[in-house]
């Protein structure tokens, strides 16, 4: 992460993603606090939520006292790399929710949906919740009242949308599970990730290791 002093200002500024924020949870959603926050920790959580509520105001971004809101969050505004408060940044940014640039900080405003290794980091009881949120979003769509697209067209439309979860960097579960959410019947967006893994010249991926808890 950048040596920031706490002292100075840094400019923040919303980091955007349109999948992200089309497949993802706001990061004060519901979603979040109850999934999210046992894998990232109270106080990662606590600063994504204050970032998001400044750029609420700033959407185009603005300068942050990071001692202010360092103390805001209630880890105190020691300076230094070991910091209590840098660490938090850093562990944002193992996560892929904050970004250090030679301007300040971008900021995600958007969470994805856990991966299959971070659910399985969850109490039972979160993992059972989880796995039903999931079964819900996955439910099928109900049959719109228009006539369906003819076999080739769906076909064409799951594959390039998988292909763009692919680039996007999602695992293959993730991208099938995000089919799904679309209402792509599950042997046909099965079927379109493994296509869109063979364009790529990849084979499914194993989880990637999860950095170590706060």
């Amino acid at each position: 992460m950048h040596p920031w002093n706490l002292s100075e200002p840094v400019h923040v500024e919303p980091w955007p993603d349109p999948l992200l924020e089309h497949h993802g949870f706001e990061v004060r959603h519901p979603y979040v606090e109850e999934f999210w926050l046992a894998i990232l920790g109270p106080t990662a959580t606590w600063l994504m939520r204050r970032l998001a509520a400044h750029l609420d105001g700033h959407p185009d971004g603005g300068p942050v006292d990071l001692q202010a809101l360092a103390a805001g969050i209630g880890v105190g505004h020691r300076n230094g790399r070991h910091a209590p408060f840098l660490r938090t940044l850093e562990r944002c940014a193992r996560f892929g929710l904050v970004q250090a640039t030679p301007q300040g900080l971008r900021v995600r405003r958007h969470l994805p949906p856990l991966t299959q290794s971070q659910v399985a980091r969850l109490p039972e009881d979160l993992r059972q919740r989880h796995a039903a949120v999931v079964d819900r979003a996955s439910a099928p769509a109900p049959a719109p009242a228009v006539s369906s697209p003819e076999p080739a067209e769906r076909v064409e439309r799951a594959r390039g949308a998988a292909l763009a979860l692919i680039e996007r960097g999602l695992a293959p579960h993730v991208a099938e599970r995000e089919l799904h959410r679309d209402g792509t019947h599950p042997a046909l967006a099965h079927a379109a990730v493994r296509w869109a893994l063979e364009q790529r010249g990849l084979v499914a991926a194993a989880e990637e290791p999860m950095p170590p808890a706060a």
